[in-house]
């Protein structure tokens, strides 16, 4: 049994949850999260703690900023994009049980105002800003270390406040280097 209650975004991502894990969920009930919901998750977050596991797309991104801006501490479960697509849809429900287990035995917190140990320039020389497959090399980088997919900007901003490493950088940047994205 897992702890903390696990965030998802609807019924079917709750079904999924379950066939991997014995864990409890919230539903936020897709991207329109409101105040009793909210409400829920700060006290689940005060009693059990929370993970927050969305879909590794556009509205999953957008209710995971709007809960953690909303209840700080939580932590983050990613599944990527690849094993969390079926047919063409993206969606936590399409995850396989050994994806979601996965997913939550490398669960990241978040700590706000932590100090950038990897910069912009060092995100330019590994390929992840202005470079012709920067996105693509983006996803490799975010898979490899648990964090997700996104842009430069969100990037910087997760490396920082998921405390990721230089040595941990350098070795999903090994990773990437040997699977072929270095052009």
């Amino acid at each position: 049994m897992i702890k903390e209650m696990i965030v998802v975004e609807g019924k079917s991502d709750t079904v999924a949850v379950k066939r991997a894990v014995e864990a409890d969920t919230i539903e936020t009930g897709g991207s329109a999260v409101n105040n009793s919901i909210i409400a829920k998750i700060a006290l689940a977050m005060e009693r059990r703690g929370v993970i927050i596991l969305t879909d590794p797309d556009h509205a999953g991104e957008r209710i995971r900023k709007i809960v953690s801006a909303k209840v700080p501490g939580c932590k983050h479960a990613f599944i990527p994009e690849k094993d969390a697509t079926r047919k063409g849809d993206i969606g936590v429900e399409n995850a396989s049980p050994e994806a979601i287990r996965h997913a939550l035995a490398h669960v990241h917190t978040a700590f706000e105002g932590s100090i950038p140990v990897i910069g912009i320039d060092d995100l330019m020389e590994a390929g992840m800003l202005v470079h012709p497959h920067a996105a693509e090399r983006r996803m490799a980088l975010g898979n490899l270390l648990g964090i997700g997919y996104c842009n430069g900007k969100q990037l910087y901003k997760r490396l920082s406040m998921f405390g990721i490493t230089r040595e941990e950088f350098a070795q999903a940047l090994a990773q990437i280097e040997l699977g072929g994205l270095t052009s």
